[in-house]
């Protein structure tokens, strides 16, 4: 055999390699695998199970591995290996799109599903407590300013941010930096408290870098304390620890209200009408992204859109409402089936 005609197997067995690797999710996958956030997870799980219930397709496979997390593995390349679907509590960045493109994923389909609020709970043992968004800040921030000067966050207790709110130490237990309802909490509510400060609010023209730093940096000295993306486990530890504070979305106080309460924030208690009205200001949409070349090559992802995106599951009284879902209004439930039907590619601009 001549070394051409080696080389010519060597080049044909590359190629086929690559085809197999590119056009195979459906001969080696038959179930959808969804990523993603753990806000979205118990959503996507009922919906996963209805489905699987209801449908020729098997039941898809829904990881909590938070809302970066699950961008990250969905935005790494096209092919069986990789996730068909991710669950997000808060909008796809410009850098994720980038990195998809980056890995040869080109098109994003993006499916809004409705509201949640993020939480601020206790122990049901415990008094409930109204915070305004400037103490919050002031108990979270990596540094706040003391005699007009930034410096590291000095505050150990809620009374030392506020003389009305309790004297005991400040310990939250909250989402880490990979969680969408991490960036959801800093963007709302951190930030929310930061600006009520005019010196520090005047930064944002002057430095914006140097602005986002101050307002969105939580404390790293042991009173927030990370508790990865379990929120089940933050109830757990709330009621182990009543003078704790938990950081969650609404879903998982409305599935846990036998044993934990959601405080007040600037005298508006997180409840269903509140979240959807708007009224409750650390309020933030849902979505999940669907991987188009995975459409048609892993089996059901159409049928698994329409069964989200129907009135049965996210409409006002789906059974996604029961699980503590917000249903967005007629107009956009209509449209976000539309563009679950059509395919709609993402426009972040829109």
């Amino acid at each position: 055999m001549t070394n051409r005609t080696l080389t010519a197997l060597a080049g044909l067995t590359t190629l086929a390699a690559t085809l197999l690797s590119l056009a195979g999710p459906a001969q080696a996958r038959d179930q959808i695998r969804i990523v993603g956030s753990s806000t979205v997870f118990p959503f996507a799980t009922a919906v996963a199970e209805e489905f699987g219930k209801t449908t020729e397709f098997a039941t898809p496979i829904v990881e909590a591995t938070g809302s970066g997390g699950g961008l990250k593995l969905l935005c790494s390349g096209v092919g069986v290996d990789t996730p068909d679907i991710a669950n997000a509590s808060r909008r796809i960045k410009q850098s994720e799109v980038d990195l998809c493109a980056e890995n040869g994923v080109e098109e994003l389909i993006e499916i809004k599903v409705g509201y949640d609020g993020i939480v601020l709970a206790n122990s049901k043992t415990m008094p409930l407590i109204s915070f305004d968004l400037r103490s919050v800040w002031l108990a979270l921030a990596k540094e706040v300013p003391v005699d007009g000067k930034l410096v590291p966050n000095p505050y150990s207790k809620w009374s030392e941010v506020d003389p009305t709110l309790p004297d005991v130490e400040i310990e939250v237990l909250g989402p880490p930096p990979t969680s969408g309802t991490r960036d959801a909490f800093v963007e709302l509510a951190m930030e929310g408290g930061c600006q009520t400060f005019p010196e520090i609010a005047a930064l944002k023209k002057e430095d914006s870098n140097r602005y986002k730093s101050v307002c969105h940096s939580v404390r790293e000295d042991g009173l927030y304390k990370e508790a990865g993306e379990n929120d089940n486990l933050i109830v757990q530890r709330l009621q182990k620890t009543p003078t704790a504070f938990g950081i969650f979305g609404f879903s998982f106080l409305d599935q846990n209200a036998d044993v934990i309460q959601g405080n007040m924030i600037d005298g508006i208690a997180p409840t269903f009408g509140a979240i959807g009205d708007g009224a409750y200001t650390v309020s933030r949409s849902l979505y999940f992204y669907v991987k188009k070349a995975h459409v048609d090559t892993i089996p059901g992802i159409r049928e698994y859109l329409e069964e989200f995106t129907s009135e049965k599951a996210s409409g006002d009284f789906g059974y996604l409402t029961d699980k503590g879902l917000i249903p967005m209004p007629d107009t956009e439930r209509r449209k976000s089936r539309s563009d679950a039907e059509n395919l709609k590619p993402l426009n972040l601009d829109s």
